[in-house]
């Protein structure tokens, strides 16, 4: 297992990672499945996101997404898994997922976590970059919440693309940079709400639809479809939505080469 911590300093500045993002997730690793700590809201907003993850790729390999392991033996790969919340959800549908991350302690958790859930989910302490030395490709990659962390996001999803079979589906779930996300993804949310810890998201490093769209048309990826995600704080539930101002999700082909 790679462990990032005893990477030199060096070796840290040429690959495509942020520690102080990994940092900030260190911090918070023990609190991603708890129902009433730091990332509750979070919980909630993983469920209703999964559950639009496994329509698509269900629909994707034309199977029906209602069946109770609709995504039997898919191989799927959950960059950037954190906590597992995405990685658990695919594997209660039949997948047969790894959840890679660049937290040591993230991955940790993930692991206790699947085995309190009797889940068989393999979690690799490593970055996207490594998982393409394996030379495996997946039927499916998620990569949710993760590319507007690190500092070369362009990079990271050709190297999704690259992670994906031809003719697979890849899913990015990010944050939109525009004023409205700032005011209710970082103000709203970190400052006044504190449905996340201060300081978890750099608006700077949001990514616009049509940027992400541009980078993954490079890489031989054709979308598919897109939705956005908004929150009612009255009924304190999250739904899909047409609009793609804050947070938002595009769903990818990729295609076969020429």
């Amino acid at each position: 297992m790679l462990d990032k911590s005893q990477l030199s300093s060096v070796t840290k500045e040429t690959e495509n990672i942020s520690a102080e993002e990994i940092a900030k997730f260190d911090k918070l690793a023990e609190n991603w499945w708890d129902p009433n700590g730091k990332y509750k809201t979070a919980l909630i907003f993983n469920k209703a996101r999964s559950e639009y993850f496994i329509e698509q790729i269900a629909k994707h390999f034309g199977r029906n997404h209602h069946s109770i392991d609709c995504l039997k033996d898919l191989t799927i790969l959950d960059v950037g898994s954190g906590g597992g919340l995405v990685s658990e959800a695919l594997a209660k549908a039949g997948a047969r997922v790894t959840g890679i991350d660049a937290s040591e302690m993230s991955v940790q958790v993930a692991r206790r976590h699947a085995l309190k859930s009797k889940l068989d989910i393999e979690y690799r302490h490593m970055l996207a970059e490594h998982a393409l030395k394996d030379n495996i490709q997946y039927d499916a990659v998620i990569n949710a919440e993760v590319v507007e962390h690190v500092p070369m996001p362009k990079e990271l999803v050709q190297e999704c693309s690259q992670l994906t079979k031809p003719g697979g589906c890849l899913v990015f779930a990010t944050l939109n940079r525009t004023l409205r996300s700032y005011l209710i993804g970082i103000v709203g949310a970190e400052y006044i709400m504190r449905y996340l810890p201060i300081g978890t998201h750099n608006w700077h490093m949001f990514i616009k639809p049509i940027e992400l769209n541009s980078w993954a048309s490079i890489n031989r990826l054709q979308l598919i479809d897109e939705k956005g995600m908004v929150y009612n704080p009255f009924t304190k539930q999250w739904r899909l939505s047409k609009s793609l101002a804050v947070n938002y999700i595009q769903i990818y082909r990729k295609l076969s080469p020429k």
